[in-house]
């Protein structure tokens, strides 16, 4: 068990600077965020990067104290989790056709509610999962090395700067850009009956992803595209076309890579969905004992800590009784805003209940499994896919299998309750980091909200923006580019298919039976004792996903891996690892933030013009794929000569 810091005198804390800086960081790392999950599926922490900028900041205003620091970096962190929280459910919305754009009151009333109850349900559960019985927090542990550590911030801001120039330029000189480089190098081509396919996408920000989550899963998500990608689409091509006249007729005198993409798109995806459907039931299962285990102490700390007892700093939450009051007072807006959906209050009562019942459930699951394996990797949306299908199941028994309005409202429930779990495993991170520096709990959990409201007010625009610029869902002729929003896509895929769509259930099955190898390969692996482990949720991202955007985290991944060899750290040595890697953790931050924000930047000429060439060189500037695989490699290059520097 870890020991309690012992108490110091006041110092500075919930300071006007500290929430005015950690309110603009907030924003910034959310639009990023939200770009990146958009993007490639997963979104990052991003307590560490925003600790670092804050030293920096407040060493320029004079100075600031180690918990100033902390309360900065526990707001800024939302940025992650409301994006997370969002981008996973509500384009969703878009896609089912119940929305034409995102609708800036409803995007802030789900994503600000959402997150608000996320931190409340979360405070019970923080002395059982931080204090009685200490659960990892990576992450948070991480971030309190680092404000240990910050006397000289310096270092850590100019790694910060110099990625996020290199992100920055990279996407610029890209596709949606000056279009010097390519987004993509790939190539395919068929061998008789065979399709072959193999490409990477060319973005800095998908290497820093890599570098992040690690080797482990890095292997993981690829090895799940290749799955998709070099077995089962050409094994479809191959012997079950015949089965699929429609799709054999759109495939006439394609080329090898757009046929791989139709397969994937009409087909081959829905393994994904499949494994997807049983990761999230599985976590849920696994999770049983530990969950349970978890709200009983955290009701009976609840009891405790209102019986009149003096209680150190240290240990003072929101007072529960507030708690309540503000349970009840964010509740009633949101049983309006189902009211308003399905305009029958014997449908929108049941909704708002299991909205509160499951929001709770699942922010203590991703309480739990962000002390286990850290904000990143985070199943959220396996937990969003558990509470999207029951919603569904109750939703049909009270407005038919066949109504249009079922599946926008099942949505409505699981976009609550995803930005509510993702910003519970977030809010107890910082918790963990607070309560090794010898914060004050109820700051932080106060921070939160006021970090996570913050977000809310800007996914609005920012979807938007994106949505216009570059398509947000399938990629089609209209949107070439389009940021394929994966978990949303799943997302609206289930709703829809339980409510009278059509959705191919034969390869749904087949991605479940997928998903029940993997579990049970992963359940093998941990009794034997390995380090290496299969993550369900993590492989079903791969095959759900373009293979071109899983190489470069792998690739990242392998970076990763040559730091920890050149340093020669323990596999098992955790403390050893998170220190070695910090000056690469900034780095691969930088590089994501750096080229996300450009992004979205280029978007706005994008927009105010209406032509997506609008920034493009003359083709005669256009270098082609090398040129692009040679910017990677050359980029690959500076994040492992950063990495292997001690300077952070």
């Amino acid at each position: 068990m870890s020991s309690q810091p012992a108490a110091a005198a006041p110092v500075a804390q919930l300071t006007v600077r500290a929430v005015i800086l950690s309110v603009i960081l907030a924003m910034i790392l959310a639009a990023a965020n939200a770009y990146l999950g958009l993007f490639a599926g997963l979104t990052i922490a991003t307590a560490i990067p925003a600790a670092v900028v804050s030293m920096a900041v407040l060493r320029l205003l004079g100075g600031g104290t180690i918990l100033e620091n902390n309360i900065v970096q526990t707001g800024a962190s939302a940025g992650s989790s409301i994006a997370a929280g969002v981008i996973f459910t509500i384009p969703a919305l878009v896609m089912l056709g119940a929305w034409q754009d995102f609708k800036y009151s409803w995007v802030l009333a789900i994503a600000g509610l959402g997150g608000l109850l996320g931190v409340l349900f979360s405070v019970p559960l923080r002395r059982s999962m931080i204090v009685e019985e200490p659960l990892a927090f990576p992450e948070g542990k991480a971030a309190a090395e680092v404000l240990r550590a910050g006397e000289n911030p310096g270092p850590g801001v100019k790694i910060l700067a110099v990625a996020g120039a290199i992100g920055a330029l990279v996407k610029l000189a890209a596709e949606s850009g000056l279009r010097m480089i390519p987004d993509n190098a790939v190539g395919s081509g068929f061998i008789g009956k065979y399709l072959g396919y193999m490409g990477t996408n060319l973005s800095p920000a998908l290497l820093g992803v890599g570098y992040i989550i690690g080797l482990n899963v890095s292997i993981v998500v690829v090895s799940g595209s290749i799955l998709s990608y070099n077995i089962a689409i050409p094994l479809y091509h191959a012997f079950f076309m015949n089965h699929d006249p429609a799709l054999a007729l759109q495939l006439a005198g394609a080329s090898a890579a757009d046929a791989a993409a139709m397969i994937r798109s009409a087909q081959v995806r829905y393994l994904g969905v499949g494994a997807m459907l049983i990761g999230g039931v599985w976590t849920l299962f696994s999770l049983r004992k530990s969950l349970v285990s978890g709200i009983k102490s955290g009701i009976a700390a609840a009891r405790k800590g209102s019986g009149g007892a003096t209680i150190a700093e240290t240990e003072r939450d929101l007072p529960m009784k507030w708690m309540l009051v503000a349970l009840v007072a964010f509740t009633l807006p949101l049983l309006a805003l189902y009211q308003a959906i399905v305009g029958m209050w014997w449908v929108s009562i049941p909704m708002t209940i299991i909205m509160i019942v499951a929001g709770f459930l699942f922010v203590s699951v991703s309480g739990y499994l962000a002390g286990l394996v850290g904000s990143s990797n985070n199943p959220v949306s396996g937990i969003t896919i558990a509470t999207i299908l029951f919603a569904s199941v109750v939703l049909m028994l009270l407005l038919g299998p066949d109504s249009k309005i079922g599946p926008v409202a099942a949505i409505m429930i699981g976009a609550v309750v995803c930005c509510a779990a993702a910003v519970g495993g977030d809010n107890l991170q910082d918790l963990k980091a607070g309560y090794l520096v010898g914060a004050t709990p109820w700051k932080q959990q106060l921070m939160l909200m006021i970090g996570a409201f913050s977000c809310s007010l800007v996914m609005a625009p920012v979807l938007n923006l994106l949505a216009t610029a570059y398509g947000i869902g399938p990629k089609d002729a209209l949107h070439p580019n389009s940021l394929e929003a994966p978990q949303a896509m799943l997302m609206a895929s289930v709703a829809k298919g339980l409510f009278g769509g059509h959705l191919p259930w034969d390869m749904i099955g087949i991605g479940a039976l997928i998903g029940a190898a993997i579990i049970a390969l992963d359940e093998w692996l941990k009794s034997r004792g390995s380090h290496f482990r299969v993550p369900v949720l993590g492989a079903a991202i791969g095959i759900y996903l373009p293979l071109e955007l899983m190489v470069p985290i792998f690739l990242g991944g392998l970076i990763s891996w040559f730091v920890e060899k050149k340093h020669g750290v323990h596999p098992h040595d955790e403390a050893e690892r998170d220190r070695v890697h910090r000056p690469g953790t900034l780095f691969s931050a930088g590089l994501i933030t750096g080229e996300a924000l450009t992004g979205i930047l280029i978007a706005i000429p994008i927009v105010v013009s209406g032509k997506a060439d609008v920034l493009a060189l003359p083709e005669k500037l256009h270098f082609g794929q090398l040129a692009g695989l040679a910017v990677l490699a050359v980029v690959g290059w500076l994040l492992y000569r950063s990495a292997t520097r001690r300077t952070a």
